[in-house]
């Protein structure tokens, strides 16, 4: 089966209306066959009480994207996807501007998915560095 892009962002984007990505303004801006990226704004909406990044919105963007990419592995009227562990590794912060997520596969198991997102910002800085693992579920009927 071919990889179709822009069906793939449809679909995320999509899905995200009326849910947490849609609080946060999270849209999915970018697919391959291995990789999702998704970009959040950093403003007060997002902020912690010293008016930076909260790390929680930065980790709420990476299992995001990590969740949704898994998308790509399953068949969504079949299988489910949850998030059942993520860590992060907070390394700059930020007051303003966007930020921009892109999960990576690691691992690709039949019930067991691993990725690596790396949250940058405009210049390409890592702020970030996720984990996420995923367990694939049968969807019940």
């Amino acid at each position: 089966m071919m990889f179709d892009r822009e069906k793939m962002l449809q679909l995320c984007n999509d899905w995200s209306k009326n849910t947490l990505m849609n609080t946060l303004d999270i849209v999915y801006t970018d697919a391959g066959e291995d990789f999702l990226t998704a970009t959040m704004p950093v403003n007060p909406r997002v902020h912690q009480p010293m008016g930076l990044l909260h790390g929680g919105a930065t980790v709420a963007l990476a299992e995001s994207v990590g969740s949704a990419a898994s998308l790509m592995f399953v068949n969504p009227e079949k299988q489910e996807v949850r998030g059942i562990e993520i860590s992060a590794n907070h390394l700059k912060s930020k007051r303003e501007g966007m930020v921009t997520a892109t999960a990576k596969i690691i691992h690709k198991g039949a019930s067991i998915h691993l990725w690596e997102i790396r949250v940058v910002d405009e210049e390409g800085k890592l702020i970030s560095l996720c984990k996420l693992t995923n367990m694939v579920l049968s969807r019940r009927q």
